[in-house]
């Protein structure tokens, strides 16, 4: 279906909708129904995420957080994938959720959280080293589009687009973001297991066209083979000049026309996506021996990283008059600056969380403090919650990913519980989490089958049972 057309017709879904009344009496009497889909109807089962659903349900005090968890962390292994061997080696489609089609982002996202407990079940493992071999054919069928069909012949409402459009591609958008992903997830893999036979000769021609997308589209000589327009009423779908975007500065930086929401950028430098690309790049350079880079690739990448972290220092800083010196969210090179931030991740707010290393910068913690304001234009607080959104629903509606970002690159006590209570009170009676909702009435949302929120919310408290158990009770 297409995602516009969706949010429209969901925006406005109950809760009464989805469970009837008895169900919704059940959740103020605190007897939570079963929403989880059957055992016989999931797509995959794991033993160990069952185990630890079990592990978590029997010590946690809060036992609608419990409920919570069992129906949002196994997500995307209920409804979402389709496991299956192609020529001798796994390969695992994931769909986004309500939209049948796989989005390097949203795929990669969807199953990371399950990476620690690969050791505990083979099976698990194999699935994930499918999803790592289906983004392949993903990046070598073309390195610029966002998401994919698993049927071939299967024809894209985007068909029109004015881009390269080849069979099998559901859209083009250009998203810097999407060739991150699929080597974070990777990278990840290979820490959690020392399995390298996932490095095929396959994925080695991946990450040389993911460089040398990344290398195409800093623009430094000409404009790059990509460009996407489209027929449409929404200005967040189209890109302007003839689809190549506004023009920018020669700086360094890796151009990108759409952001991780699939929403149109309106300055080509995406900062939180430049320093995810420059985070890919570590990752590649660590990787080096598996990908067999030669010493001019792997000179050429390293060259590539010192050239984005260069220009980020140089030009994505602004000066803020109350927070004082921010990241901005987009930028020209020219002195233009678009200051706010996306629920979407990469975003500002979500930097620690891609990279460890920027949580203690100065500049972060007063960016963390501006985007969480209501000087962020698209940073929403209403009677049922406070948190940010994004021009992709529009205003006033906070995005779930939003808070729990925000309590995954917390240290504190008092704001994680916050974010929590936020979360925990607004699945308006559903038992998961949802794309948006509206900021004074949480039954007034958007997607309810959006697999990454449910997954995501899972490993937030995960990682607070481990590190935090005391805010779960």
């Amino acid at each position: 279906m297409n995602r516009k057309l969706f949010i429209q017709q969901s925006s406005l879904a109950t809760a009464g909708m989805l469970l009837g009344n008895s169900a919704l009496a059940k959740i103020t009497g605190k007897a939570f129904p079963v929403v989880r889909t059957a055992e016989h109807l999931r797509k995959f089962n794991s033993s160990a995420v069952e185990n630890l659903i079990a592990t978590i349900q029997k010590n946690i005090g809060n036992k609608e957080i419990a409920w919570l968890f069992e129906n949002c962390f196994p997500n995307t292994l209920d409804t979402t994938v389709e496991f299956e061997t192609i020529d001798g080696k796994p390969d695992t489609f994931v769909i986004t959720g309500d939209i049948d089609a796989m989005w390097l982002r949203d795929s990669s996202a969807q199953v990371w959280p399950y990476l620690p407990l690969m050791k505990e079940d083979t099976q698990l493992k194999e699935l994930i080293k499918g999803v790592i071999n289906r983004q392949v054919k993903c990046i070598l069928k073309d390195p610029y589009a966002n998401a994919f069909y698993k049927d071939e012949n299967k024809i894209s409402e985007w068909k029109d687009d004015k881009t390269t459009m080849k069979p099998g591609i559901h859209e083009r958008k250009w998203e810097i973001d999407s060739l991150c992903y699929p080597v974070r997830l990777a990278y990840g893999y290979w820490k959690q297991t020392g399995d390298t036979t996932v490095f095929d000769e396959q994925w080695k021609k991946a990450v040389r066209l993911i460089v040398q997308t990344f290398k195409e589209q800093q623009r430094l000589e000409n404009d790059g083979p990509y460009h996407f327009e489209r027929t449409t009423s929404w200005a967040t779908d189209g890109v302007p000049m003839g689809g190549y975007g506004y023009p920018a500065k020669k700086i360094g930086l890796i151009h990108s026309m759409f952001r991780p929401s699939d929403d149109a950028t309106v300055f080509p430098f995406n900062v939180p996506a430049n320093f995810f690309a420059l985070t890919t790049l570590q990752h590649l350079a660590e990787m080096k021996t598996f990908c067999a880079f030669t010493a001019a690739e792997l000179e050429a990448i390293n060259q590539l990283s010192l050239t984005i972290q260069n220009a980020l220092q140089v030009n994505a800083v602004t000066h803020h008059t109350t927070y004082g010196n921010i990241y901005a969210y987009e930028i020209n090179g020219f002195g233009s600056y678009n200051v706010m931030d996306d629920a979407n991740v990469p975003s500002l707010l979500a930097l620690p969380y891609l990279n460890q290393s920027y949580i203690n910068t100065a500049v972060y913690a007063n960016t963390r403090k501006y985007v969480l304001s209501a000087g962020n234009p698209f940073f929403f607080k209403g009677k049922a919650a406070e948190g940010i959104g994004g021009p992709h629903v529009g205003v006033n509606y906070i995005w779930p990913m939003s808070i729990i970002m925000r309590a995954l690159t917390s240290n504190d006590d008092k704001e994680i519980k916050m974010c929590l209570d936020m979360l925990v009170k607004n699945h308006a009676g559903t038992g998961f989490m949802h794309e948006s909702f509206y900021k004074d009435d949480a039954t007034k949302f958007t997607r309810k089958w959006f697999a990454w929120a449910n997954t995501l919310f899972g490993e937030l408290i995960w990682k607070l049972y481990r590190e935090r158990k005391h805010l779960l009770n």
